[in-house]
């Protein structure tokens, strides 16, 4: 199925107020616009660095730019598309700080 992204807007101001992560992001969206997904294990095949977080969770963290940026998503296998809503991306560092506070992602922060 095709992915259709939900708030690429957030991408695109996190790439104006990040001009270094604009290449990075820009290489996953072309990635993410000529693939298809049928299950979670897709995901991992189009992206081998990302991570499936948790059962049942729905959600994934790729890698961006050689693991500079992290980008948390959660997905959702709609009738004719994959939803894939952009939760969270910052830098690898960021993310770790985040990981050592066990901070939820629960909504979208940029």
């Amino acid at each position: 199925m095709k992915i259709r992204l939900i708030s690429k807007q957030s991408l695109e101001e996190y790439c104006r107020r990040n001009p270094n992560s604009r290449k990075a992001i820009r290489s996953w969206l072309t990635a993410i616009k000529f693939t298809d997904w049928l299950s979670p294990n897709d995901i991992k095949s189009t992206f081998g660095s990302s991570d499936l977080l948790g059962r049942g969770t729905n959600r994934v963290v790729f890698d961006l730019g050689g693991n500079n940026y992290r980008m948390i998503c959660k997905y959702y296998w709609g009738e004719n598309n994959v939803h894939l809503f952009v939760c969270w991306i910052g830098t690898h560092s960021e993310y770790s700080k985040l990981c050592k506070e066990n901070k939820q992602f629960t909504i979208r922060e940029f």
